[in-house]
């Protein structure tokens, strides 16, 4: 979602969004942060366990049962992290509208 670039996120949070733009969707030459796959992260500030509502492109995406499991791996590095979960979701669909300006840039769309 191209607001999550506009929202001040604590230094943790940080770190972990930095984590999520380490991981490309296979397809598409842009992490998966600016992608707007991430529709909610949520850091639990006691425990410092991460939720993680994302979705992919498509329903069909070859890497629906890797990406989740891939995601949760790389977030699980970063320093400080407890538990992570990572959900899966295709309400509402993704699209091109979600992509941040970076990622627009990126591919040449703006």
């Amino acid at each position: 979602m191209a607001s999550n670039n506009q929202i001040h996120h604590s230094p943790f949070e940080a770190k972990i969004i930095a984590a999520l733009r380490s991981v490309f969707d296979p397809e598409i030459p842009v992490n998966i942060y600016d992608l707007g796959l991430i529709y909610n992260l949520q850091v639990n500030d006691q425990t410092n366990d991460v939720y993680i509502l994302m979705t992919l492109t498509s329903p069909n995406c070859p890497v629906a049962e890797d990406m989740p499991l891939q995601v949760q791996e790389t977030v699980k590095m970063v320093e400080g992290v407890g538990a992570v979960k990572v959900e899966l979701t295709f309400e509402p669909p993704w699209d091109k509208d979600m992509l941040s300006e970076s990622a627009l840039l990126e591919l040449g769309l703006l």
